[in-house]
């Protein structure tokens, strides 16, 4: 009798699991925080029932198959969102993608194919720490992530949370925050900045694209008004003869939870009474901004004369609606060449956190995709992907 309620709650567990992992993909990940604010939690979960449904497939494989076939469907059934946040690929492409030294140097994705290629770096620099508490662990930072993007061979650079002095600025720091110069003519490259703020030395915040292909065409996209947390555009002739794409450069709406009340919310029951209900609130009300945002910047991608690539920094995981509803018509650069989790974030959170992505039309061929956990001047690494177009597309 006891063997057989055992049984039964094992088997009603099995249950409780497959039906989780189907809310939590097909409402967590596709019904926008703003129509239902409990959307943006569940989907939080989607990783933890897919733990739960492997281990499932292991313990029933040992006592009945026929059962085992249940969790064992379930993540056939969810093997995109396996591969969203735990991409495997093994391919000797992806691999020579993300190898740490190429034979041209540090920055290498791979030896390039003989057909025409584009290389797109998109980082988001935090202001390169221009203020003193920023750089406090390294006061060298910022001349050395200014330094390493100068040097990068990346065809065109998409920056987030960019920060610029214009010349003969009264600063402290001399010439090292004119930074346009410096990534821009002084490196072979035209340059876009589409500023959110000005200060009262003349400096300029905002995103920034450096490309040196010819830029020909150039936008911004606001979310309602223009903020730090927008979209900007540029067409750019190239990677071959002939070709003309267009490439997105996005900030979408930042977490707002700072990391010292995370942490004091996960450090004691009173930590989370006194924090957690604040921090819960400002994640929905965030993850509704965002999917707003991603829709708006969606439909921008849609109205695209051109291919599209499409790289920023989207403050969301995997799971989400903002990323889903991107990876509903793009590629995912990381998710279709990637091995592992390819954490982007860098900072006291938990490290296995991808919020910054490169995504692909159609007509583009993933080649390589590397995440530069070597360089940690901002909490944020850089994200390099390898494209090229397809020969349809010719």
């Amino acid at each position: 009798m006891i063997a057989l309620v055992r049984r039964l709650f094992r088997y009603r567990f099995t249950w409780v699991v497959l039906i989780g992992l189907a809310l939590s993909v097909l409402l967590g990940e596709r019904v926008p925080a703003g129509s239902w604010s409990l959307a943006p939690l569940l989907a939080l979960t989607v990783p933890f029932w897919l733990v739960l449904a492997a281990l499932l497939t292991f313990y029933w494989l040992r006592r009945s198959w026929r059962v085992a076939l249940l969790p064992l469907a379930a993540l056939v059934l969810a093997w995109p969102q396996v591969q969203r946040g735990l991409p495997l690929h093994l391919s000797s492409t992806a691999q020579d993608g993300l190898a740490e030294k190429a034979p041209n140097g540090p920055h290498a994705l791979s030896p390039k194919p003989q057909a025409p290629t584009l290389r797109l770096l998109s980082y988001n620099v935090r202001i390169f720490n221009v203020y003193p508490q920023l750089r406090r662990l390294d006061p060298a930072a910022p001349a050395k992530a200014i330094k390493w993007l100068a040097a990068s061979p990346a065809d065109v650079l998409c920056l987030q949370e960019y920060y610029q002095e214009p010349p003969g600025a009264h600063s402290p720091d001399g010439k090292l925050f004119q930074v346009g110069e410096r990534l821009g003519h002084g490196s072979g490259r035209q340059v876009f900045v589409s500023k959110t703020l000005t200060n009262s030395i003349g400096a300029e915040f905002g995103l920034a694209i450096f490309s040196r292909l010819p830029i020909v065409g150039r936008g911004e996209i606001s979310f309602g008004r223009l903020t730090q947390n927008h979209a900007m555009w540029v067409d750019v002739v190239g990677p071959g003869r002939g070709d003309t794409v267009r490439i997105f450069n996005t900030h979408l709406q930042s977490m707002s939870l700072d990391e010292g009340d995370i942490v004091a919310a996960g450090s004691s029951r009173a930590g989370f009474k006194s924090k957690g209900r604040s921090l819960l609130g400002r994640f929905v009300r965030g993850a509704a901004a965002r999917a707003w945002q991603a829709d708006t910047l969606l439909a921008h991608v849609r109205r695209s004369p051109y291919p599209v690539l499409l790289a920023g920094d989207l403050n969301d995981l995997p799971y989400s609606y903002a990323y889903s509803q991107l990876a509903s018509e793009l590629q995912n650069a990381w998710a279709t060449v990637g091995f592992g989790p390819g954490n982007t974030y860098h900072g006291r959170l938990p490290p296995l956190l991808r919020i910054d992505q490169q995504f692909a039309g159609l007509q583009w061929r993933v080649l390589g995709c590397r995440i530069h956990s070597e360089i940690p001047y901002a909490d944020h690494f850089p994200v390099e992907g390898l494209y090229q177009l397809g020969q349809e597309h010719k």
